[in-house]
């Protein structure tokens, strides 16, 4: 069943399906996309309650604030397992839809594993089953997708060859990923102390620059983020992150402004490829293939907000995540949600 938000004018449609979450942004070629951020309440991408902490030692020293947001990444593979929670919010004119997202991830190994819910309809009614997602270096899988995929298989994409690198298609930001992101940062504010769950923490806010953070990480671990540096039209993203006093990061928070196109069909074989139909233009079978719930401007080109948030916890968790067997993987044909 379709839960469909839309506003007046047709400014914006959010349509959500039993399935996952796509951001579709291809057309013919790729559709713009740029990344900003402007905090509630705030202007000048600063929110009223967050002013630079000056005088308060080491951590009001810019350099050493870039320095404690780049190891971030470092230091989580060094921790291993943690429990994390997710969220992305898309919000345009009057519609606003919130994905939810929990589960484990191994920052060494590395490999995690997401279970993924879809908003409620109007009547409050959970209607969707859960989306299973499990996070690999190069990989998504996912399951309970719907739209023609069985229940008992799972559907692959290839994240290099998402125009986003999988920072937004699947409803939850890669915790890898969004770790790695702080690899490319830039101008970085230390704003002051806080608590999370009693620990005490940093919060910092800056900007990234996605090809300095795809030159930053593993090679494993670049495609992706060299792929969301030539997707997003300015190459920047901003964040606001806290870190502990062991230098992990507790909570991650990206904001987005998408500017997008419309969808298409296609085949989805076991490396998740996206292909191209006759006439030239890229497909968003990638996308499709893995999701059923999409997020699209109206052909008015109305930028749509995505905040996405990772938070991080119980450190040390011992985590054993599975891959699907390849006799498990659908490679037949998935119809876009947009059709």
């Amino acid at each position: 069943m379709v839960v469909r938000g839309q506003r007046r004018r047709g400014a914006v449609v959010a349509t959500a399906v039993a399935g996952g979450v796509a951001v579709v942004l291809l057309a013919s070629g790729c559709s713009p996309m740029t990344a900003a951020y402007e905090p509630q309440g705030g202007r000048g991408g600063r929110p009223h309650s967050a002013r630079p902490v000056h005088g308060t030692g080491s951590l009001a020293d810019p350099r050493r604030a870039l320095g404690a947001v780049r190891r971030a990444a470092a230091v989580l593979a060094r921790e291993g397992g943690a429990k994390v929670a997710t969220s992305m919010e898309t919000v345009s004119g009057g519609t606003r839809l919130t994905i939810q997202g929990s589960g484990v991830y191994d920052f060494a190994r590395p490999v995690g594993e997401l279970t993924v819910l879809l908003p409620e309809d109007a009547a409050g009614a959970a209607e969707h089953r859960p989306i299973t997602e499990v996070f690999t270096p190069g990989g998504l899988y996912m399951k309970n997708r719907g739209a023609g995929v069985p229940a008992d298989k799972w559907v692959r994409l290839d994240t290099a060859a998402l125009p986003d690198g999988n920072l937004l298609t699947s409803g939850a930001t890669d915790p890898l990923a969004a770790a790695e992101l702080l690899g490319g940062a830039r101008e970085v504010t230390y704003m002051r102390d806080e608590r999370v769950g009693g620990v005490r923490v940093g919060h910092y806010w800056g900007t990234i620059d996605l090809g300095r953070a795809a030159r930053a990480a593993p090679a494993r671990d670049r495609g992706p983020l060299a792929a969301a540096a030539k997707g997003f039209s300015s190459g920047t993203v901003a964040f606001d992150v806290l870190i502990d006093e062991r230098g992990r990061p507790r909570e991650l928070r990206y904001r987005f402004s998408v500017e997008g196109g419309r969808g298409d069909t296609g085949d989805a074989g076991a490396g998740g490829d996206p292909a191209a139909d006759g006439s030239g233009a890229t497909t968003a079978t990638a996308v499709a293939a893995a999701t059923a719930t999409a997020v699209r401007p109206s052909p008015s080109a109305v930028p749509m907000t995505v905040v996405s948030t990772v938070r991080l916890s119980a450190f040390g968790t011992g985590v054993r995540v599975g891959l699907p067997a390849p006799g498990d993987i659908y490679a037949g044909k998935v119809g876009s949600p947009q059709k």
